[in-house]
Formats: C-alpha cells, sequence, structure tokens
C-alpha cells in the first residue's frame, strides 16, 4: 500500500504529464512484474498508472483555448447553493447541453459569476445561461494558494461569467435531478433569517453543512492564532464525531431491543457509516468530507467483517483507500494534517497498559496533535499556534458534545417546529459568545504564534521524527534529542541579498500593483493591489504570505503610489498582519489608519548599500490621480529600477523635462499596467529599460498590455514580462555587470495541471 501511494505521490510532482500512449508499456511491465512477484515495485508501477489515467481525464476535461472569451449558450443545473455577496452571485453550473462551434466541447461542470443580478438563484434549478468562459487561470505567487490546483481539485473545468442577454432563463427542472441540492438550498434558506442577527452565525452555518462564505476575516484571525480553525471546518473529526454519535446509540439501542438478526455491533457500523454519509452530503461532499468518509467506511467495513485490524494497520488501510479514490488528496495539507493527527493520537493512547483519566488523557491527545502537527503547520501554513492545546483543551468538547448537537439538531427542527429550531441556534449561539471572549483574548496575546518562513522538505521531516521521540512512552531514553530534531525546522530562513544588492519582486495580484523590494536587512512594499471584497484582499490572501515565505517579519516602509482600490485595497489588512514601519503616499488622506507621508521628488534614503529615491510627484503639480502616483527609483550598484504607480502621459512629460538622461533604467515596472495611455515614446526612448515588467490581469477587461504599448516597448529593444502569463517575476539588482532576465514563478513552480501561456 505504501508502495501504491509512492507511485500516485511521483506523478503528482511531474510538470507535464507523459504521452498517453505510455500507459500501454506501463500495463505490459505492470503484468510482468506481478507474473515474477515483484510486489512492491508492481505496486509503484500500478500508483503511476491509476494517478496517470484519471489526470488525462481530467485534464481533457478542460476547456479549449479557441472557446476562451467567445459567447456560448449553455444549458444546465445550479450545482452548488449560490454564493450571494456585494451584488455578485457565484455558483456551480452542471453542463447537459451547449450551443458552440461544432465539434468544440465544453467540461462538465464551470464556476459562474453572474454581476448584477435582480434574479434569485436556487440550487438544483435548470437554467439557460448566455456566458463567456475562460480556462483555469489564477494568481502565482510564492507561499500563495494555488487557485489552479484548487480548481483541478474540484473538477472545474472553466470559470467565467454570465452575460446579460435575453436567452438567460429558467427551463422546467428534471425530475429528481439533483433533488439533493434542493434540500441543501432549502435548508440554506431556512437557516437565513433565523442566523441573520446571531454574533457567530456564518460559524454556525459552517457547522450545519460546511458553507463558510460568512464568516468575518476577523473571526478567522481569532480561529487560526488559537488553532481551532479545524472545529468550523466540516472535516474528519467532525465526520468522526457524528459517526462515532450514531455508532454508540445504535448499540445501544440495537443490544435493548435485541430484535434483528444481526449483531449489535454491525447495526452499529450501518448507523455510523449512515451518520456520517448523511453529515457528508450536508457538506456537499467536500473533498475533506470525501476523505474522511473514506477512512470511516474502511472502520466500519472492519467492525462489519469481524477483522481484527491493528489500529496503525486500519489508518494505513484508510490511506490507501483515500489516495485510491482521489490521488490529489496527496496535495493537500488536510490530507496530511488529519492522518498525521490521528497516528499522532494513537501513538500516545494505544497500547497502554492502563488508561489515563479522562481529563489527563484529553490532555494528553491535544498536546500529542499540537507537536505532532507542528512541522507541517510551519510547511504548509508558516506558523504555529502556541496556545492550541489549551484552547483545543476547551474548544474541542464544546463543539464535540454542545455546539455541534445543538446545531444539527436545531437544523432539523426548522421543519418541524421553526421557534424551537431558531432557540436551539440561539442557545449555541450564546455558548458560542461566552467561549469566544476566552480565545479572542488568547488570540490577543504576543506570543500566541509561531511566524515563519516554509521549512525544506528535509527539515520537516527531521521536526516528525524528533515529535514521535518526544511523544514516545517516558521509559525512552534520550528523549531531549526529539527536541533537537526541531530545531532546522523552527529556524530555517531564506537566504537575504548580499549587503550593496536587492531583489525586486512583482507580485501576481491579477489586475492591481504589489512590488516587494528586499535588501540585505530591509523590506520596501510598493502598493498593496486590490481589495476585491469585504473579505478578500491582496494583502491578506497575497502579500502577508509571501512576505511571511521569504522571512520578513516587518515592512519597513510602505508607499502607495496612488487612491486607486487596486493600488491600495490591500493595506489595511497587511498592516493588520504585520508590522509597518514609515508609510508614504500621493493621497495620504485615504489612508489614515498608516498615517503615510506625502511622496515627493528629492525625498532619498539608503538601506545596506542600496539607494531609494522618489522622482515624483513635484510639490506644485495638480494633475490627475494617476499623475500624481509615486515614482520611485531604486539603485543597486549599476542597476536601476523604476516604479511607477498609473503615471499617464502628462507625468511622463514632465519626468522627462525634469530628469532627461538621468531618468535611464534597467528595468521598468511599466505605467498603468500597459495603457494606451502611458508609456508614451519619448519617455521609453529616456528611460530605455533592458526590461518591463507588466501586472496585468488574465485576459483582463481593459485589454492592457495594449497592443500599441506593446509596440513602443518593442521599438526600444525592451524585453517584456507579464505577470498574467509568468507568475511572480522576481529580479536581481546588483549582481554582476549586466542585468540578468526576471524569473518568473510559473518557471520554477509548475504542475501538470498548471495553465500555459
Amino acid at each position: 500500500m505504501l508502495a501504491f501511494v509512492a507511485g500516485v505521490a511521483a506523478i503528482q510532482w511531474l510538470p507535464s504529464l507523459p504521452p498517453s500512449v505510455a500507459l500501454v508499456p506501463a500495463v505490459a511491465g505492470l503484468v510482468g512484474l506481478v507474473r515474477y512477484r515483484w510486489h512492491v515495485l508492481a505496486a509503484v508501477l500500478a500508483g503511476l498508472i491509476w494517478a496517470m489515467a484519471l489526470a488525462y481525464l481530467r485534464v481533457a476535461d478542460e476547456l479549449p483555448r479557441a472557446l476562451e472569451q467567445s459567447e456560448l449558450r449553455l444549458e444546465g443545473t445550479v450545482a452548488s447553493v449560490p454564493e450571494v455577496r456585494e451584488g455578485e452571485t457565484r455558483f456551480l453550473f452542471e453542463i447537459d447541453a451547449v450551443r458552440a462551434p461544432e465539434g468544440a466541447r465544453v467540461p462538465g461542470q464551470v464556476r459562474l459569476t453572474w454581476y448584477r443580478s435582480a434574479v434569485t438563484l436556487k440550487a438544483g434549478e435548470r437554467w439557460r445561461f448566455a456566458v463567456k468562459l475562460k480556462r483555469p487561470h489564477g494568481m502565482l505567487n510564492p507561499g500563495g494558494m494555488d487557485y489552479e490546483l484548487w480548481l483541478f481539485a474540484h473538477r472545474i473545468g472553466a470559470t467565467g461569467y454570465v452575460r446579460e442577454s435575453d436567452e438567460n432563463q429558467r427551463l422546467a427542472p428534471r425530475p429528481d435531478l439533483f433533488g439533493f441540492q434542493r434540500w441543501r438550498q432549502a435548508l440554506s434558506d431556512a437557516l437565513e433569517p433565523v442566523l441573520r442577527e446571531a454574533r457567530f452565525g456564518g460559524i454556525l452555518k459552517a457547522l450545519v453543512f460546511g458553507d463558510e462564505s460568512d464568516i468575518t476575516p476577523e473571526q478567522w484571525d481569532v480561529l487560526r492564532k488559537t488553532g481551532t480553525a479545524h472545529l468550523v471546518a466540516i472535516s474528519g473529526s467532525h465526520i468522526a464525531l457524528i459517526a462515532g454519535w450514531c455508532f454508540a446509540l445504535a448499540l445501544k439501542l440495537a443490544a435493548v431491543a435485541q430484535v434483528s438478526r444481526w449483531a449489535p455491533m454491525t447495526v452499529a457500523a450501518w448507523a455510523g457509516f449512515a451518520g456520517a454519509l448523511a453529515y457528508s452530503g450536508l457538506a456537499d461532499f467536500a473533498i475533506p468530507t470525501r476523505r474522511a468518509l473514506v477512512m470511516i467506511a474502511v472502520i466500519m467495513a472492519a467492525v462489519v467483517l469481524k477483522r481484527p485490524v491493528r489500529p496503525f494497520h486500519l489508518l494505513l488501510l484508510a490511506g490507501f483507500a483515500v489516495v485510491s479514490v482521489d490521488p490529489l488528496a496527496l496535495l493537500a495539507a488536510g490530507f496530511w494534517l488529519s492522518f498525521v493527527a490521528v497516528a499522532a493520537i494513537l501513538w500516545v493512547a494505544a497500547h497502554r497498559l492502563r488508561p489515563p483519566r479522562p481529563l489527563r488523557g484529553l490532555w494528553q491527545i491535544n498536546w500529542a496533535t499540537a507537536l505532532a502537527l507542528a512541522p507541517l503547520l510551519l510547511l504548509f501554513f508558516r506558523q504555529i499556534p502556541l496556545l492550541s492545546p489549551l484552547a483545543n483543551l476547551i474548544a474541542v468538547p464544546l463543539f464535540g458534545i454542545a455546539l455541534i448537537p445543538l446545531c444539527l439538531l436545531g437544523a432539523a427542527m426548522l421543519s418541524i417546529h421553526t421557534p424551537l429550531g431558531g432557540s436551539l441556534f440561539g442557545l449555541a449561539d450564546e455558548l458560542l459568545a461566552h467561549f469566544w471572549k476566552l480565545l479572542d483574548a488568547m488570540a490577543g496575546l504576543p506570543f500566541a504564534q509561531w511566524i515563519q518562513s516554509q521549512p525544506p522538505l528535509w527539515a520537516t521531516a527531521l521536526a516528525l521524527g524528533g515529535a514521535l521521540i518526544l511523544l514516545a512512552p517516558r521509559g525512552l531514553p534520550a528523549r531531549w534529542l526529539g527536541g533537537v530534531l526541531f530545531a532546522p525546522a523552527l529556524t530555517w530562513q531564506p537566504t537575504a541579498p548580499a549587503p550593496g544588492q536587492a531583489v525586486l519582486t512583482l507580485l501576481d495580484v491579477g489586475q492591481g500593483l504589489a512590488t516587494v523590494v528586499r535588501t540585505h536587512r530591509h523590506t520596501l512594499v510598493f502598493d498593496t493591489g486590490a481589495r476585491l471584497s469585504d473579505r478578500f484582499d491582496i494583502g491578506s490572501a497575497v502579500l502577508w504570505p509571501f512576505l511571511t515565505d521569504q522571512g520578513v517579519t516587518r515592512v519597513d516602509t510602505l508607499v502607495i503610489s496612488h487612491a486607486d482600490i487596486d493600488h491600495m485595497g490591500g493595506a489595511e489588512s497587511l498592516a493588520r498582519l504585520m508590522p509597518v514601519g514609515l508609510a508614504y503616499g500621493s493621497a495620504p488622506e485615504r489612508l489614515p489608519s498608516s498615517r503615510p507621508l506625502p511622496c515627493a521628488e528629492g525625498q532619498d534614503w539608503t538601506w545596506d548599500g542600496v539607494h531609494f529615491e522618489f522622482l515624483w510627484p513635484a510639490g506644485s503639480y495638480r494633475g490627475s490621480e494617476n499623475d500624481r502616483s509615486c515614482v520611485l527609483r531604486v539603485t543597486a550598484g549599476p542597476h536601476r529600477a523604476l516604479l511607477t504607480g498609473d503615471i499617464e502621459a502628462l507625468a511622463e512629460v514632465q519626468l522627462v523635462e525634469r530628469y532627461g538622461e538621468r531618468l535611464d533604467a534597467d528595468v521598468l515596472i511599466a505605467p498603468h499596467h500597459g495603457s494606451d495611455s502611458s508609456s508614451t515614446r519619448p519617455f521609453l526612448q529616456r528611460v530605455s529599460p533592458a526590461y518591463v515588467l507588466v501586472s496585468a490581469g488574465y485576459r483582463n477587461r481593459f485589454g492592457f498590455p495594449a497592443s500599441k504599448v506593446l509596440k513602443r516597448y518593442e521599438e526600444v529593444s525592451a524585453q517584456v514580462s507579464n505577470t498574467a502569463e509568468l507568475g511572480a517575476l522576481r529580479f536581481e539588482l546588483g549582481t554582476g555587470s549586466g542585468v540578468q532576465a526576471p524569473v518568473g514563478y510559473r518557471s520554477t513552480y509548475h504542475r501538470y495541471w498548471s495553465w500555459r501561456p
């Protein structure tokens, strides 16, 4: 089983899949290995074949390039409870029929957004839509989320939006099709008025059917800092809890009734699996619940078949079953966290001569899981909630004994006696409010979290070995060596630029701008990208993970070039997540919390041998907001980079007149994302950049960078790199005599599911 999992894992690291004809010799080789009883090698090859076959099927279900941005007519079913927020409705759409060019194919499932829609969509409804689709594509940055992997794992072959059209119309439903989704929609509708005024309605809603969209960013911060976020996401612990409740109740009833021809344990096992299946269904069979359901199925099957399976063998069998059903599970943090957590509990609890007292046992389990998961939390999330054992000591019983049963019972009662169901949710909200005061206080402590850059795999493996030793029975000599094995992971730091050198990274933030310049001991952030909603902005989703990944714990200087939302949208959340020193901006009144100073020509400073100087705006200039953007020049050794914000033609004329030949730079961040109103010929001839970096959204509605601008860049022999195609762009300044080409993150991080230019 381990060999099979190793074969599956090998495929997930490939930058591209082998030709499909490779399956033929692979199957022939498998037959030969089985015949000669080379079982381990045969299992590895079987894992490779299985993972490749499923990957081919999934990749083939993506939107063809020829259909991108074409208007299509789709018929299908709303396959998820729509998420409505700020005038946008997002939902999954299962396609039944398509009107497209002859021979064209579309994916079976797409993710759509309907902007400014006055129509209320419901899960399970059939619709005809006029849509525009694009291939799965997401922002790609070091330390950030791989959105393309998320789409691939959820079998979403395209994303797009519904166009305003007379052809958008509701169709007659098909009998019994997606009845389950309609049931989830009815439950969501019943919950909405009950939880509207609840202080923690988003968390209670998540406990009922896994919809976490209404949990506020502030609540997520508290949950993450205290290590209790796992309690609000329906996953292994929740499914196991419900399965355990159903198992125990059915066992008791079957033993008392004694009317079944089946043994009580068999009845209990079936009831436990049925409870797990129903709760997984409430969560729409999300990927974490599918993993947990497979694990429960394996355990209950062992009970039904009366197989005496050792705990660790059972865990291994469950892992094998999960990977067999979903090879991509190996890439999910939840897979490793759940299996390592269970392994840690078995390690400290199984085969003990005397079981500990209940309170001591609960503390042992919380301590063991916190210690065992610490290396993985650093690897996946770059942080360890240090107060997690204490917080979970109270939170786990509260959620397991009170909150989850109250929420599920309340949801069941809503269709029978609405006031009683509402009262149960009110009681759950009141209990959570009292507990939240403690969680909030713990999250506010300065030592609540350990935050650092991602350690390498070898350091993570050593730390896991250290946890194994530290959690071993007391009789094991020299257990302190386990702490030594933790040291590499806890002290790992990426290499900083040498004195006199700088690393400039233009982050991939879609239609916006966010640039980070690091010197030997200092960090500057120039613009913070967009704020896309009240729950998502670039500061928390891209900038903070990137800075943490680079080992940065403080932003020494923050520059907001101007007040457009796609440049300043992430500033507030970045300042909330990380200390910020000085701040500059051309519109300081728009960022009162950061108390920025006005940027103006002539302001300069030097860090670690790297010189920074504002060239613009002039103190007397009163042009447009774009033309008042801060323009910053960074000089490291013989190299110069020019960061321009959204300046346009008028500001460029002024810069050429003021600086002339002194305006030259090796690297130019394209003004205004490559808009035709910027990058004028005189300006480009004076700057004479070797490289132009463009920050633009994939297939953005503005058409940036404009074709006329690209031609102007070509006229000055500048090499153009676009974040939409290459991901985050990394530039090294001050190293050697010639400037090296930028390194796109897509070229260093690439998997077979990744978007290709």
